[in-house]
């Protein structure tokens, strides 16, 4: 009985109102950009829509670990990528303004493209290997000009809640800009809403905030970079809950 008032409020309610709230975001972002106001408006409409929607979603939320984040310091974070809620969790709780890297297709998504560039967010774009330099490099200059970015090292979301091993360009532009790495331990979004799914599940989720790992001194090699890349995944492995290991 409760699913069935739980699906019922998600489809009269929740459903409606987020739909209204992206698009009033999404707006607000492009015309604050626009006027520029990008280093407000690209982070707090988008850290406020997110938090709105754990809320309405009626999923309760735990981070632990905020006190390993230096404001004053800019980070590489990675993370584990268990669904779409992975974003709200992370864009509404994080506590720090952020750039995200995203998959090319967001950029196609009514509202939700021109936000995210106008606000400066970097989309990968792998059909060519040029193409996927030029990401890269865009990622680099925002890191340059002082902003944490915001990585998913697996590529894409699970199908099973369980990591798969973790790609290293991330690690590569750390190194490249000589910024430490924060891993985050996702639990929680892959029963909120996995990936091929249309409907939520109310479930509680939570965000490990781990300390930073330095990146000096790591061997460059390729082999010692997927070593890196392992290391931080072991990273995030240890605050998995149970059923996601």
């Amino acid at each position: 009985m409760g699913r069935i008032l739980y699906i019922v409020y998600l489809w009269l309610f929740f459903v409606p109102v987020f739909l209204v709230l992206t698009i009033l975001t999404a707006v607000t972002v492009i015309i604050g950009c626009l006027l520029g106001g990008e280093k407000i408006f690209a982070y707090y409409p988008g850290m406020i829509w997110s938090r709105l929607t754990c809320y309405l979603a009626l999923c309760p939320v735990t981070v632990k670990g905020r006190e390993h984040i230096d404001r004053k310091q800019s980070y590489v974070f990675v993370a584990n990528h268990q669904g779409a809620f992975d974003i709200f969790l992370i864009y509404g709780f994080l506590g720090v303004p952020i750039k995200w890297v995203m998959k090319a297709g967001i950029a196609k998504i009514p509202f939700v493209g021109a936000a995210c560039r106008a606000a400066g967010f970097i989309f990968v774009d792998n059909s060519t290997p040029k193409a996927a330099a030029r990401s890269v490099l865009e990622a680099e200059r925002c890191l340059r000009n002082g902003a944490s970015v915001v990585v998913f090292p697996e590529g894409s979301r699970t199908y099973t809640g369980k990591m798969i091993r973790f790609k290293k360009g991330a690690y590569q532009m750390a190194l490249d800009q000589h910024l430490p790495i924060i891993p985050i331990t996702l639990n929680g979004p892959f029963d909120v809403l996995p990936i091929g799914s249309l409907n939520v599940h109310r479930h509680r989720m939570e965000m490990v905030i781990h300390p930073a790992v330095s990146t000096e001194n790591i061997d460059t090699s390729h082999k010692g970079m997927q070593a890196f890349a392992d290391q931080t995944q072991e990273i995030i492995a240890s605050a998995l809950w149970e059923e996601y290991k």
